[in-house]
């Protein structure tokens, strides 16, 4: 994300409304649920990818939803907080060199396909519901580990590549993008998949949850 080109992406924001996920027969994964259930929220066009994705499957192997949407204030606080980390690891960095380093692996949240409602956090599941081993956590950070975040890491056990690329190929087929840095993050619409997939413009923006309506008094 740190690519110039990909904030120079203009948008056409088609205005679709995020859906609940919960809803549709995904299998939603708690470790991210907030009070509003925004991590459970996405654009209708990326929701029918991803049951598109879930079909493809193998017998046996489903899909976990981890995050969807992510409301600006959050991505916003998650971009400081990664460049704070960087920042104390490199004490030489220039300001631009944090943003620039941070931007790898959270996104500025002008351009987050998170807050745009446009990506999703996924990994996968067995019959039973146990995660599939991916080589690493869905969410560690290329220090914590090692690099096997990355989609391509060389060193994984045949078995996480396996897996990675049974994934891959499902949401590759339903018209995903993967950012490269994140075997978990799959998206669709925003300015990071415009570019890669040759769009002249992204089709989601940064959104805003919208309130849920307070009862009236009597």
């Amino acid at each position: 994300m740190s690519d110039p080109r990909v904030a120079a992406i203009p948008l056409q924001e088609r205005g679709e409304a995020l859906v609940d996920v919960r809803a549709h027969g995904l299998k939603v994964d708690g470790r991210k649920h907030d009070a509003a259930s925004a991590f459970a929220q996405v654009r209708q066009g990326v929701l029918t990818r991803l049951l598109h994705a879930q079909s493809l499957l193998p017998t046996g192997v489903q899909l976990l939803f981890v995050e969807g949407y992510r409301p600006p204030a959050l991505q916003r606080r998650y971009f400081e907080e990664y460049c704070g980390e960087l920042a104390r690891a490199h004490p030489n960095w220039l300001a631009a060199e944090l943003r620039a380093g941070a931007s790898r692996f959270v996104s500025p949240p002008e351009i987050a396909p998170h807050s745009a409602g446009a990506a999703v956090d996924v990994t996968l599941v067995d019959h039973r519901g146990r995660e599939l081993d991916m080589g690493t956590r869905v969410n560690a950070s290329p220090e914590e580990s090692a690099g096997a975040c990355y989609t391509d890491a060389t060193g994984l056990s045949d078995r996480a590549r396996t897996n990675r690329d049974t994934l891959k190929t499902a949401m590759s087929a339903a018209g995903l993008i993967n950012y490269p840095t994140e075997f978990w993050h799959w998206s669709f619409g925003d300015r990071y998949w415009a570019l890669q997939t040759g769009q002249p413009a992204a089709v989601y923006g940064p959104v805003e949850l919208p309130q849920q309506r307070k009862p009236t008094s009597r």
